[in-house]
């Protein structure tokens, strides 16, 4: 199997990290409901190879763990697999990459998982990045004739992108570093409706730890 994009590994890898002990149904369930398949490209039967995938890497630990008559493939997120995490994390924050957006959509859904300080350290790069071109595409195309006209309009378009793109990351760490919103290590006060299916996966994952004895 191919080895997936950076941005399915930062999805699957932060998936698990978010509802560890968890079994592949489970992340699947919840990943679909995330509409993954629109905006993340990832198509919900590959779930389960990627899960393995990753297994096979170090990335995650897979436990089998007996219910009834059967034993279910339970996963964990390994050190190296949370390293992998943060790296990837970081990258799809920073990168400023205007023609695959996917990475950093990843890393706004999984924004619980990391730091607050260092979210607010890599969404700084990020800007700066992204000022740094528009600035830099302004002075190339300062001269109207200096390239055809298709190649303005082009070029006005990547402006309009990188421009949203800055703004929207400027009123995003003026409300995180206000102490907004909520990050790893912080209390969430938001609660999903009381017949949601994450209820259930939460008291599995409170049989899991039990059963694998983790803390």
């Amino acid at each position: 199997m191919r080895v997936a994009a950076n941005e399915t590994r930062l999805l699957m890898l932060g998936a698990v990290k978010l509802f560890a002990p968890v079994n592949g149904y489970q992340i699947r369930r919840e990943l679909i409901s995330w509409e993954v398949e629109d905006w993340a490209h990832l198509r919900p039967g590959s779930i389960y190879s990627v899960l393995g995938t990753l297994a096979r890497q170090g990335m995650l630990a897979r436990h089998e763990v007996p219910e009834g008559s059967r034993h279910v493939a339970v996963y964990t997120l390994t050190p190296a697999g949370d390293g992998e995490f943060r790296r990837l994390f970081a990258a799809a924050v920073t990168a400023a990459d205007r023609s695959s957006p996917t990475a950093f959509h990843t890393a706004v859904a999984l924004l619980p998982l990391v730091p607050r300080a260092d979210f607010l350290t890599w969404l700084t790069a990020r800007i700066d990045t992204i000022a740094a071109r528009r600035a830099g595409a302004a002075a190339r195309y300062a001269n109207a004739g200096a390239v055809p006209g298709h190649v303005a309009e082009l070029a006005g378009l990547w402006e309009r992108t990188d421009a949203v793109d800055e703004s929207w990351c400027r009123a995003l760490r003026a409300r995180v570093a206000a102490g907004e919103l909520h990050f790893a290590g912080e209390r969430m006060d938001w609660r999903p409706d009381a017949d949601d299916p994450g209820w259930q996966m939460h008291r599995d994952r409170a049989h899991y730890l039990r059963v694998l004895n983790l803390p």
